[in-house]
């Protein structure tokens, strides 16, 4: 029951977290568009956040941005994206457009001289993410900051799952995400493709992701790649249902499934697995003619939502073997179990309260950055960025499904 009352203690408070006082010199967010994810990704953090305040939105339809702003507090609501941008008491803009806009207003808020929040992906393709994330904007002395909203890498339970794998023994990964059917309805902006939409565009890029960090390097290619499009109204060229399998520096093998039409009796929280090779490992007691290896597998349960749930079961097998012919003499299994909420549940001394969303530990680090501190240090940096939305081309390029397209062509 003690389980039970801690979770459900949990979730409430981290959709229903303590309001702060504000400092006297906040930092001010402007929102382009009255998303769904504005809530969990900004509005919520920002209330136990003492130098952050939700300042203003725009968005295309008037009277929606006002609903949306009596909704959630917002004191002022813009006519229009280039109002927002242009406003000298924004400082940070957080873009969760649909993802064909999000290079041209990202380009223009930092023309603007604000600091940037950018939903993922990033844009819509990697030529687009060369040019944003190289820009000559972004290296210029007093230049605004950049983030790609890749929020899971910022929660400590990522962090501890990492400290699990030994990424020179990593042979194998895996990343699977299951939505049931109807909760991503075939109108969804998810799906239209002239806005680069497409599942392997929003959970795919969750796996993606994950798999480049996991094995510490970049794809050499996607071996395979299926993908099923939704029904109409939506683009055919827009997936629904993907599995891919790509192939990573020294025969490592990484392959992600995803759909948005799964049934519900087979709906499971995200999650991820990753398998170890053999390795020899020392042991004071072995005789003198025996040899002790062990193969790990991790399985992260939750991953995406880890304040929802999370467990990391860390699972190792030893056997010892005879050295001359390798024969097995003695072989048994060791398994560990760990949920994590905050940097204390790892020994670690960082701010992070047992409710704290995945997003809120990235605001954290955003506001971190912006006030010149160093705080934990953990980031995404414009060139993982550029390298994610490679790899998302070079699957959308193997399905056959092409490459998304800009919406508007950067201009050069």
């Amino acid at each position: 029951m003690a389980g039970l009352f801690t979770f459900f203690r949990r979730n409430y408070t981290a959709s229903n977290p303590p309001s702060v006082p504000k400092s006297s010199d906040p930092i001010r967010f402007g929102i382009l568009g009255a998303a769904n994810i504005g809530p969990d990704a900004l509005f919520i953090p920002a209330r136990t956040h003492p130098e952050v305040v939700i300042q203003a939105v725009a968005a295309r339809d008037e009277a929606k941005a006002k609903v949306y702003a009596d909704k959630h507090g917002i004191p002022v609501i813009l006519d229009s994206y280039e109002a927002l941008i242009a406003d000298p008491s924004i400082d940070v803009v957080y873009i969760a457009l649909p993802n064909g806009l999000h290079f041209k207003w990202a380009l223009a808020a930092l023309e603007n001289g604000k600091h940037v929040l950018l939903e993922k992906p990033s844009v819509s393709n990697a030529e687009e993410a060369e040019l944003l994330f190289h820009s000559p904007l972004l290296n210029k002395p007093g230049a605004p900051l950049l983030l790609e909203a890749v929020h899971y890498n910022f929660h400590p339970t990522w962090q501890y799952f990492m400290s699990q794998i030994s990424q020179a023994d990593m042979v194998y990964a895996s990343h699977t995400v299951l939505v049931p059917t109807g909760i991503i309805k075939p109108t969804d902006i998810r799906y239209n493709y002239a806005l680069a939409g497409g599942a392997i565009m929003d959970i795919g890029s969750y796996g993606i992701s994950a798999l480049r960090a996991i094995f510490g390097a970049e794809p050499e290619s996607c071996i395979e790649c299926n993908m099923k499009p939704t029904v109409p109204p939506a683009s055919e060229l827009c997936d629904a249902e993907y599995t891919a399998k790509l192939q990573f520096p020294n025969g490592a093998i990484g392959e992600i499934q995803g759909t948005y039409n799964t049934s519900w009796p087979k709906f499971r929280l995200p999650n991820i697995e990753v398998l170890h090779r053999g390795v020899e490992v020392h042991d004071d007691s072995l005789g003198p003619n025996q040899v002790k290896i062990r193969t790990r597998k991790v399985v992260f349960y939750g991953h995406m939502f880890a304040t929802i749930y999370n467990r990391i079961d860390t699972e190792d097998t030893y056997e010892v073997r005879n050295k001359d012919d390798q024969r097995p003499i003695k072989k048994w299994t060791e398994k560990n179990y760990k949920s994590v909420h905050s940097f204390r549940d790892i020994d670690v001394e960082q701010p992070g309260e047992f409710y704290w969303k995945s997003y809120r530990y990235q605001l954290e680090e955003f506001v971190n950055r912006i006030r010149g501190r160093s705080g934990n240090g953990i980031w995404v940096s414009g060139d993982q960025s550029i390298a994610q939305m490679k790899a998302i081309d070079m699957v959308y390029e193997k399905s056959g499904f092409g490459v998304r397209p800009s919406h508007e062509r950067p201009v050069s």
